[in-house]
């Protein structure tokens, strides 16, 4: 391979990688984009409405970083690669970029931005993808919006709606909360290394009442138990919560998960709890 000589600051992203100055590491799920065309589109996948902080989580070398800084915002990026982290302090000084060595999910985000309101971005490392998305969903009340790269069957799976076999958990639970929309497409061979999977380009918008009219948690159990067998009808899924013999008639309980919206799983778990209530008098 040759090797490009030229001042560091003077080569494109793609130059940069073919020199390694920042090697994709596997076991951090790492895949380098290099098309500065599609780090620009997921650039402009935010609408920067109404918040000036951003957290671009995973940059790398950069990449995507180069057009977020070009905003009228305060960014920062976090990277848990100590290679991606020193070459992103000496390649880009500019003011607005804060630059933090960290693992996301563990850390506590209230210390970059208190109690502010701030979007989430960034081209996601596969292997923790939707780990990423469910703390987003714990946060949802500082994060209006979410945009990135995933696993294109990831993508589409998250914005996914019922009636498909895609649809699922971190459907329903996502959008419990946000408005999911599928952008756009992007090919294996604009990474280095390439993955063997296209991606996907996601946005999520918080809504505007985002407030559930049942209990959270046990949203989120109701919505897992009937999940984890998709095949079978809620009223044989969800024996564990102990129906009675009157709740078991209502006709949600003949469909299986996938034929829920949204909506359906909210009025299915209140349903569940007032006859929890009902039971016990």
């Amino acid at each position: 391979m040759c090797i490009i000589t030229r001042p560091s600051h003077k080569l494109t992203t793609f130059e940069r990688i073919m020199n390694k100055q920042v090697r994709a590491k596997k076991h951090l799920g790492q895949h380098f984009l290099h098309d500065e065309g599609v780090a620009e589109k997921i650039g402009n996948t935010l609408t920067l409405n109404n918040y000036k902080n951003v957290l671009e989580i995973g940059p790398g070398m950069g990449v995507l970083t180069k057009y977020l800084i070009k905003n009228p915002i305060q960014l920062i990026a976090m990277d848990l690669d100590r290679d991606s982290i020193a070459y992103l302090n000496e390649n880009y000084p500019e003011d607005n970029l804060k630059i933090v060595e960290a693992d996301f999910l563990k850390y506590d985000l209230t210390a970059l931005f208190g109690k502010e309101q701030f979007a989430i971005t960034g081209n996601f490392p596969y292997n923790i993808s939707t780990q990423i998305v469910f703390k987003t969903l714990e946060w949802r009340d500082q994060i209006p919006e979410f945009t990135g790269m995933f696993q294109k069957e990831v993508a589409q799976r998250i914005c996914e709606k019922e009636g498909s076999k895609a649809y699922g958990i971190i459907s329903v639970l996502t959008q419990a909360f946000y408005d999911a929309e599928y952008l756009f497409t992007v090919k294996p061979g604009v990474f280095n290394p390439p993955p063997k999977v296209d991606s996907g380009v996601l946005r999520l918008t918080r809504k505007k009442d985002y407030s559930l009219a049942c209990e959270e948690k046990m949203l989120f159990k109701v919505v897992k138990t009937a999940f984890q067998q998709r095949r079978k009808t809620l009223r044989n899924s969800l024996k564990s919560f102990q129906l009675s013999d009157k709740l078991k008639e209502d006709t949600i309980f003949g469909q299986r998960p996938e034929q829920l919206s949204v909506q359906d799983f909210i009025t299915l778990t209140q349903k569940l709890a007032d006859d929890a209530i009902s039971t016990h008098d």
